[in-house]
């Protein structure tokens, strides 16, 4: 039988990730963005989800996935953001997309929290 995460191993690892989010924010309004919304959804099961879209100062809505380590020992924050989670990205701002009048130049970023800072890749990954 396996050891399953209780309530609060969950709610610890919530905690941890709303703190590197907020730090990727503050670091972000800090660079010029503006914050538009966080942890956006689509509906449904297996949709995506969006840590912070942000309008940057020359109007570009930016996407950005936020991945947080304790070290680089296992390869960067940034290298985690596979295939797989680019797509479920990608469809989510898709769907966010859909309810503009008009539909801004778009850029994915992907922003690493780790004990030494943020480090801020913007145009990880395209939607192409």
């Amino acid at each position: 039988m396996g050891i399953l995460p209780n309530n609060t191993d969950r709610a610890s690892t919530k905690k941890v990730g709303d703190a590197a989010e907020d730090e990727a924010l503050l670091y972000l309004q800090q660079q010029g963005l503006r914050l538009i919304t966080r942890n956006y959804r689509t509906p449904g099961r297996g949709g995506g989800e969006i840590d912070l879209i942000m309008r940057a100062p020359d109007s570009t809505l930016v996407f950005v996935e936020v991945r947080r380590r304790k070290s680089s020992a296992h390869g960067s924050a940034a290298a985690s953001v596979g295939r797989v989670k680019q797509r479920r990205v990608i469809l989510a701002a898709q769907y966010y997309l859909l309810n503009l009048r008009s539909v801004p130049p778009c850029r994915f970023d992907v922003i690493e929290v780790t004990p030494e800072g943020c480090h801020w890749l913007r145009a990880a990954f395209d939607a192409a």
